[in-house]
């Protein structure tokens, strides 16, 4: 019954809304766009780390953009493992500590206590983004157990660290950087 009611009122509105039809050369006002709330109230960008002890291996790195944020994705094939996740002045390989150029504002070091098959090379992989605040990843290498990423970004922009469980009986570490402060 509270379906009918409706259906009619919205069928008397669209009447309604026909019979005021606009006067011939007027401007129509422009239609209003959705705007979308991003709190970062808990972000920041101070360092985030975490000391857990597990035997995962990273398996893979994944990009997304998203209407607040860019988000980067570590696959670990495990329990999630420690990580470390800072703005550097300059992003470094592993075990070298030889600088490795980027094009953003700002960088961002991740450092995972968990192995990867690709090895050392610091800065033979590099993926341009494009997005809103992630410009490049840089691989960064993988030494003695320890893998090493980093984010050119923007700018020093609010960002966020956490951890989920699975897929299966893996884990994901999850860092994502705002668009705005």
């Amino acid at each position: 019954m509270r379906q009918k009611k409706i259906g009619i009122l919205l069928g008397t509105m669209a009447a309604a809304m026909l019979v005021v039809a606009p006067a011939a050369g007027a401007v129509p006002a422009p239609a209003a766009q959705a705007t979308v709330a991003c709190p970062t109230v808990y972000w920041g960008s101070l360092a985030k780390a975490s000391s857990l002890s597990t035997q995962s291996a990273v398996e893979n790195l994944r990009t997304g953009r998203h209407d607040c944020f860019d988000r980067l994705v570590i696959d670990l094939s495990g329990p999630a493992a420690s990580y470390s996740v800072k703005y550097v002045n300059k992003l470094t390989g592993i075990g070298s500590g030889l600088p490795v150029a980027t094009t953003g504002g700002a960088n961002l070091e991740i450092l995972v206590h968990a192995s990867a098959d690709q090895g050392f090379n610091p800065g033979t992989q590099v993926k341009n983004l494009g997005y809103t605040s992630m410009r490049q990843l840089v691989w960064l290498g993988s030494f003695e157990g320890q893998t090493k990423v980093g984010l050119s970004t923007r700018a020093r922009l609010p960002m966020r660290v956490f951890t989920l469980a699975g897929p299966e009986g893996g884990s994901r570490l999850v860092i994502d950087v705002a668009h705005h402060w």
